[in-house]
C-alpha cells in the first residue's frame, strides 16, 4: 500500500517505514557519540531518554526540511544537503532547548556534537545504499486511467512530472471506445491503449493494481456507445484491483481537490469536512500553545524588524500596517502585519494585487517578505481569536468578492478560520492572479475536507522549510 491514511490524510507509505528506520538509526547515533566522547558505551537503558529525544528531534528535523521529497526534485546532493541543515541547524539548537528545559533527558555537549556527526553520516549511508539497492518502480503502485478525455487530461496535463508520480506507475490511458472527447491526453504525451480486451483480463495481463475511471460520458454502458462499463469495474474491484474516481485519485495524490471536477453531490457524500466541539477546543489549544511559542522565540526578531523599518523609513513612519480581510463566515476583520511596502502603496484607494519584484515592497520589506518576518505580528489576531495558526490565508474583502464570481467553491474556504500559514502555502507559490487563486483554492479546499491536528502539525513543521528556502515567497 503505497499511502497510509492518518485522520484522512494521505502518507507516503515508504516515507514512514524510511522515518522509523531512520529514528533507530539516530538512537544508535547517540549511544555510539557516547562512546566516542567516553570510549565506553553508556547504561542501556539509562540513555535511552536522552537517545529517544535526540532521536525523534532529528526525524522531525528532517521532515520540517522535506528531506525525502527534496530526493525526488534535488537529487541525493540535494537532499544530502538539507538533512545537514535539519539535523546541524534545527536539530542541535531543539534539542539544546530540551535538554536546557528538561535536564533529565540532557546529553553532554561533546556527546550531543558526536551524536549529530555520526547521525548525519549513518544516515547518508543508509540512503544512499537504499536507494542503490531498492528499485523504486517495484514499489509504486501499476495504475491505467479508463478515458481519454476532460476528465482524463487533468492527470495527463498536470501530473507529468517525476515528483507527481511519485508513488504509481502510470501505464497509460485507456480509450474506452466511442468518446465524445476524443483522445485529447495524447497532446500531452500520454500513451493511449486501444484494446478489445475486457477489462477486467487486461488488468491481470499487466498486472495493474488500481484503476482511474476518468470518462466523461458517466451513464452505465448499456449498449456500444462507450458509456461506463460498470459490469467491467465491478469485477475488477472483486478481483481485487482497486477502482477509484479521478477525483479521489487527484485528492490522494497530488492533496488538493480539483474544483473543475467538483459537484455538490460529492461534497455531500464524501468523508470529511468534519467540524465538531472536539476539533474546535484542540484546534484553539494549538493556537495559543503555538503562538505563544512562538512569540517567546521570535520576540526579538520582531523588535529588529520594527527598528529597521524606523531607521529605512523615518522615525515616524508607521512599523504595522493594519488592512481589512475576511475571515470565519465571511466575518471581517483587521490583519496586523509588519509594513513591507510604502505607505503610499494603495495611494489611489484600489487594491491592487502584488506582483513579482513589486516596486512598492522597500528593501526591509523584501528582506521581510522572504523570511516570513513580517507575518509575525499576526500572532496576535491569533491570540484574540481573529485568525488560527494554521488555515487558508485571508484575502480582501474586494478580491473575496471578485474571486467569489469568477472561481466556483471558493467562498467555502471561508468555512475555517483563516491562517498565518497553510496548506495551499506549503503546496503552491505566492499567487497574484485569478489562476494562482483557482490553484491555491484546490490546496485549501483538501485542507477543509481533511483538516486535523495532525494535518496543522505537518504544515507547521513544514513551513520551517518555507521559511529557510523562501519557496513561495514574494
Amino acid at each position: 500500500m503505497p499511502y497510509i491514511r492518518i485522520f484522512r490524510h494521505y502518507i507516503h507509505a515508504p516515507l514512514i517505514y524510511l522515518s522509523i528506520v531512520e529514528g533507530l538509526l539516530a538512537m544508535a547515533a547517540a549511544y555510539l557519540g557516547y562512546f566516542t566522547r567516553h570510549e565506553t558505551f553508556p547504561p542501556l537503558i539509562e540513555y535511552l531518554p536522552p537517545a529517544s529525544v535526540f532521536a525523534l528531534v532529528v526525524i522531525f528535523s528532517m521532515i520540517a526540511m522535506g528531506v525525502h521529497e527534496s530526493r525526488i526534485r534535488e537529487g541525493m546532493v540535494g537532499m544530502s544537503l538539507r538533512s545537514a541543515v535539519g539535523i546541524f541547524l534545527l536539530g542541535t539548537a531543539a534539542v539544546a532547548v530540551l535538554f536546557f528545559l528538561f535536564p533529565a533527558v540532557s546529553m553532554g555537549r561533546g556527546e550531543l556534537l558526536f551524536s549529530a556527526l555520526e547521525a548525519f553520516v549513518i544516515i547518508i549511508v543508509f540512503r544512499w545504499a537504499y536507494f542503490s539497492l531498492i528499485n523504486e518502480e517495484s514499489l509504486k503502485r501499476r495504475v491505467v486511467v479508463l478515458g481519454t478525455g476532460q476528465r482524463a487530461l487533468k492527470i495527463a496535463a498536470r501530473m507529468r512530472r517525476r515528483y507527481d508520480r511519485r508513488a504509481f506507475k502510470l501505464l497509460g490511458f485507456i480509450h474506452p471506445g466511442k468518446d465524445d472527447q476524443g483522445e485529447l491526453v495524447s497532446g500531452y504525451g500520454a500513451q493511449v491503449i486501444h484494446t478489445t480486451t475486457p477489462l477486467p483480463q487486461f488488468c491481470e495481463d499487466n498486472e495493474v493494481h488500481e484503476v482511474v475511471v476518468a470518462m466523461d460520458e458517466r451513464r452505465r454502458n448499456r449498449d456500444e456507445t462507450g458509456g461506463l462499463p460498470l459490469d467491467e469495474l465491478m469485477e475488477c474491484r472483486l478481483r481485487g484491483i482497486q477502482v477509484c474516481d479521478v477525483q479521489q485519485f487527484i485528492e490522494r495524490e497530488a492533496c488538493k481537490i480539483d474544483v473543475d471536477l467538483l459537484r455538490p453531490s460529492w461534497i455531500v457524500f464524501s468523508d470529511g469536512f468534519v467540524t465538531n466541539g472536539v476539533r474546535a477546543v484542540s484546534k484553539r489549544c494549538f493556537d495559543l500553545t503555538a503562538s505563544l511559542l512562538l512569540l517567546f522565540f521570535t520576540w526579538p526578531f520582531m523588535l529588529l524588524a520594527a527598528l529597521c523599518i524606523r531607521m529605512e523609513d523615518g522615525w515616524r513612519a508607521p512599523i504595522f500596517y493594519k488592512q481589512t480581510r475576511t475571515g470565519l463566515n465571511d466575518q471581517p476583520f483587521d490583519v496586523i502585519k509588519f509594513r513591507s511596502m510604502r505607505t503610499d502603496a494603495e495611494k489611489a484607494g484600489k487594491a491592487i494585487w502584488a506582483s513579482e519584484n513589486d516596486p512598492r515592497i522597500t528593501r526591509v520589506g523584501a528582506f521581510m517578505r522572504k523570511t516570513r518576518l513580517d507575518e509575525l505580528p499576526q500572532l496576535l489576531n491569533v491570540l484574540r481569536g481573529d485568525m488560527s495558526f494554521v488555515g487558508p490565508r485571508p484575502e480582501r474583502p474586494v478580491f473575496v468578492d471578485e474571486l467569489g464570481e469568477k472561481i466556483p467553491f471558493y467562498k467555502q474556504r471561508h468555512r475555517v478560520k483563516p491562517g498565518i500559514t497553510g496548506w495551499a502555502q506549503l503546496c503552491y507559490p505566492y499567487g497574484a492572479s485569478v489562476d494562482d487563486a483557482k490553484e491555491k483554492l484546490q490546496y485549501d479546499l483538501y485542507y477543509l475536507k481533511n483538516h486535523s491536528l495532525l494535518l496543522d502539525m505537518i504544515i507547521l513543521l513544514q513551513t520551517v522549510e518555507v521559511v529557510l528556502v523562501g519557496d513561495g515567497a514574494r
